[in-house]
């Protein structure tokens, strides 16, 4: 589609101790979020569908394992690099 682009509005990643890596970048002053925290499928505004939890196991362990981190036109290239480094200094 070429009259179409991405507005590249959310760049999120997975990780098994999300909790853990929030903190840790939070210490190093890096914002993060968690978008769509509650799956769809066990939030009050589709109750009437009927679904419980645990119906969805895939969704509702990535639900828990997703991290937003920071992602916008003015970002520059060592913040990029700040960002990943903080990461991998969690994991190593």
């Amino acid at each position: 589609m070429s009259y179409a682009k991405h507005v590249y509005h959310l760049y999120v990643i997975r990780v098994t101790k999300r909790d853990e890596l929030q903190k840790h970048l939070e210490g190093k002053g890096i914002s993060t979020g968690l978008h769509y925290p509650i799956p769809l499928h066990v939030q009050k505004a589709f109750a009437h569908l009927g679904y419980k939890e645990g119906d969805f196991p895939v969704t509702e362990r990535l639900a828990k394992e997703i991290l937003s981190l920071p992602m916008y036109p003015e970002l520059t290239e060592e913040q990029i690099k700040y960002v990943c480094g903080a990461i991998r200094e969690f994991c190593s």
